[in-house]
């Protein structure tokens, strides 16, 4: 078998295009497209099924990518540390993380400037995606991990916490319990177009009545510095206006549940150097990010 050949298949199948795969691999797209075409001949097999859009892996397709791409990044692995002599890290690191967690984004440059070798490219998302069919080493996760096919090394825990500006504080009064929600406006973060937040505080779920729901704590951040309403946003984003006098923490008798983080990776038998040399990086250099996540104390 031309295993340049199922690494090209490998590409497609990852980038849904054989010219999107064409230029990730840096070959000739009438190349790749031959390659594919031998290999589907000496399988007796067919892998993709061309259409308008691109390119759909038949089941057989299927089957061999579930099989076959550890097996090739595996032998990458083997190349990257003969030529190497594991003297300096070289390759490319492909990570997911959500666009919102600002300290990682830091902790990441700190990472490059060690290994300036390593290409790293960056998937920004707030959905959870699919690492073997996504293409990516390591993804940033938040919350429980309930998903056989990864390896998740614990970071640390943190919090959410309830803001709102001083100004719509005194609009609107303050709070004592959850209930008095109703009287501000709030927004919240939602997966979905058809989303009903709910907030869990003090251990308890509160249906949230949102005026406003949207997939980036960035925006909620700033819609609450500019006091048009309530919201809740990691620590590690509410720590700074808090400490600013920006934002006042709401309820802190009724705080949110601790949210584990986590890196996670393909579960197989030996992961790269390189996915490696981060997590250990990470593991390291934890306290850029935890001091991101304290939270002034002072009660409203």
């Amino acid at each position: 078998m031309d295993y340049n050949a199922v690494s090209m298949f490998i590409a497609v199948t990852q980038t849904g295009s054989l010219s999107a795969a064409a230029t990730r691999m840096g070959v000739p797209l009438p190349t790749l497209s031959r390659k594919i075409a031998e290999l589907e001949s000496h399988l007796k097999v067919q892998l993709l099924e061309r259409t308008a859009r691109g390119c759909r892996v038949t089941d057989a397709g299927s089957r061999l990518f579930e099989h076959a791409s550890g097996g090739i990044e595996a032998l990458q692995e083997a190349e990257r540390l003969i030529v190497s002599a594991q003297a300096r890290l070289v390759g490319r690191l492909r990570l997911s993380l959500p666009q919102s967690f600002e300290p990682w984004w830091e902790l990441l440059g700190l990472f490059q400037r060690a290994h300036p070798d390593i290409q790293i490219s960056v998937y920004s998302t707030e959905r959870r995606v699919d690492l073997l069919s996504d293409g990516v080493d390591v993804a940033l996760r938040v919350g429980a991990i309930a998903d056989d096919a990864v390896v998740a090394r614990h970071m640390l825990t943190f919090r959410h916490v309830l803001v709102a500006s001083p100004r719509l504080v005194e609009r609107h009064g303050r709070l004592n319990q959850p209930a008095d929600l109703s009287r501000y406006p709030c927004a919240a973060w939602g997966s979905a177009l058809d989303a009903r937040p709910v907030w869990m505080l003090g251990g308890h779920a509160n249906q949230v009545s949102a005026t406003f729901t949207v997939n980036d704590y960035l925006h909620l951040r700033a819609r609450a510095v500019a006091g048009d309403i309530a919201t809740e946003l990691p620590s590690f984003l509410a720590a700074e206006p808090l400490e600013k006098g920006e934002l006042l923490e709401l309820l802190p008798k009724h705080p949110f549940p601790d949210t584990a983080l986590h890196l996670v990776y393909r579960r197989q038998r030996h992961p790269s150097t390189i996915v490696r040399a981060y997590l250990d990086f990470c593991s390291a250099h934890l306290s850029i990010i935890e001091d991101s996540c304290r939270v002034p104390s002072d009660e409203e």
